[in-house]
């Protein structure tokens, strides 16, 4: 089914180039064809790929691709093998009686988060280009304007996969999807004494170090069901998702989330979870014998915990300014987040401040606390800290420090304001901003310094919706 007035919202040049495309042709009717879904490329077999899924815990046996039509693979500059993804183009065998499409929200949210999570380092599938469909499309919230994003991945293979032969009992269909995964994502596997079992520890380890890195900008997926977790360790499927502000543990943003399950501090549980999931449906292939398979995936499973929290405290010390690990740090740490939860405190805002204070400017940092005194003690501790690695000079500690501690992350009410500004009046100039901005996210950048501001009282976007 054609869209009937494609438009160029945005094309990812450096992203096109690296994957050897030619901009201008992309950018062209012929390649705007392509990216709406009007025209399949020569040499294409598009296809909507079969998944299953625990869905807030609850076994679906066949989801799939609804919305999406994965165009093929490319091989970079580099030599990497990456999927090509069409969003919203169009109905799927898996549409499920919907309509296939996607509205302009949703992709807008999905390229501009997808890509400030790359620039920010935190492994993801990537958004080439967005473009608007000239059609409506008729949501809960009424008819609104459509659009395609095609996205990048390097697979597009998820837990889901791997359950939905599982549950049919066709292990050589699990057998030959591991093979391809083993192949196409962890080769170092295929000489391992057991593939199988090295190809599960190689997605464990990969998830471990995504989850951490999730946690240490306080990202919050929103919906880590199955389906939406990739075993090629990448953040995929921006739907709900939210940067939080003010730091609470406990911070949901998914409209559907009704109980937690996937709130900010479960993911890391969450995570491991679903590698459980995955666990089972590899265990045929893991040892001779059922109590064999067991007693290896249980062992590989049982390594995620101290894989998590040593990237999580590897990352937060760097966060914090240690170079060094000693005795007592996780404590410090701790105490930290305990009185930004007291204090409400904005958590991006804190880290990018404490930045300043390795420096000795501090009152920015305090002005954040509403109670300020309660922050002073463990100012003190934590400078004593410091001290104890006087080979670093404050200058050098704060540099690195703002080289994690990001000034500018895509935050919840400038994107709502990106969305209501393109869906309302067709003006995508706030979108190519806050998307150029979010490009160089530890910088300081000041002539966009409003955008590192957290949303006042009544900007503040407490809810965030799947979009599908």
């Amino acid at each position: 089914m054609r869209v009937s007035a494609p438009r160029l919202i945005a094309l990812n040049e450096p992203l096109a180039e690296e994957l050897g495309f030619d901009p201008l042709a992309l950018a062209s009717p012929e390649g705007l064809a392509v990216l709406s879904g009007n025209r399949v490329p020569e040499g294409a077999e598009p296809l909507a790929m079969a998944y299953a899924g625990h869905q807030f815990g609850h076994f679906v046996p066949q989801l799939g691709d609804g919305r999406a039509i994965l165009l093929g693979e490319v091989v970079a500059r580099d030599g990497t093998r990456l999927d090509i993804q069409l969003k919203g183009s169009g109905p799927t065998p898996f549409s499920r009686n919907g309509d296939g499409r996607a509205a302009l929200g949703p992709v807008l949210r999905e390229y501009i988060v997808s890509e400030a999570m790359q620039a920010l380092g935190v492994p993801t599938t990537r958004s080439l280009a967005a473009v608007t469909s000239g059609d409506s499309i008729l949501r809960q919230e009424g008819m609104l304007p459509g659009a395609v994003l095609t996205r990048v991945a390097k697979s597009h293979l998820r837990v889901g996969t791997f359950e939905f032969f599982a549950s049919r009992g066709d292990t050589e269909a699990v057998r030959t999807l591991a093979d391809y995964a083993i192949a196409r994502l962890y080769p170092e596997a295929a000489h391992a004494p057991s593939p199988p079992l090295a190809f599960l520890e190689g997605v464990i380890a990969h998830t471990a170090d995504l989850i951490a890195k999730w946690q240490c900008i306080g990202f919050i997926h929103g919906v880590m069901n199955t389906d939406n977790t990739s075993i090629a360790g990448e953040t995929i499927d921006y739907g709900p998702c939210a940067f939080m502000d003010a730091y609470d543990p406990g911070t949901v943003f998914s409209s559907i989330d009704h109980a937690g399950r996937y709130a900010y501090d479960n993911q890391p549980r969450i995570a491991w979870w679903n590698l459980t999931r995955l666990a089972q449906t590899l265990l045929p292939l893991l040892g001779e014998s059922e109590n064999a398979g067991l007693a290896a995936a249980q062992q590989a499973l049982d390594a995620y915990p101290a894989l998590f929290e040593r990237a999580y405290a590897n990352g937060l010390r760097a966060k914090v300014g240690l170079a060094e690990i000693r005795e007592g740090d996780s404590q410090l740490i701790a105490d930290l987040f305990r009185h930004m939860a007291d204090a409400h405190a904005d958590f991006t805002l804190t880290f990018r401040l404490l930045c300043d204070s390795a420096e000795g400017h501090e009152d920015s940092l305090r002005a954040l606390f509403a109670n300020p005194s309660a922050l002073d003690a463990w100012l003190v501790t934590w400078r004593q800290r410091l001290a104890r690695e006087d080979h670093v000079s404050p200058a050098q500690r704060a540099a690195a420090m703002r080289a994690v501690n990001p000034a500018f992350i895509p935050r919840n009410h400038r994107i709502a304001t990106v969305i209501a500004a393109a869906q309302d009046r067709g003006d995508f100039a706030p979108f190519h901003e806050l998307v150029q901005v979010l490009r160089s996210p530890y910088a300081e950048q000041p002539a966009f310094a409003a955008y590192a501001v957290p949303p006042e009282p009544d900007e503040i976007v407490a809810q965030t919706f799947c979009g599908t």
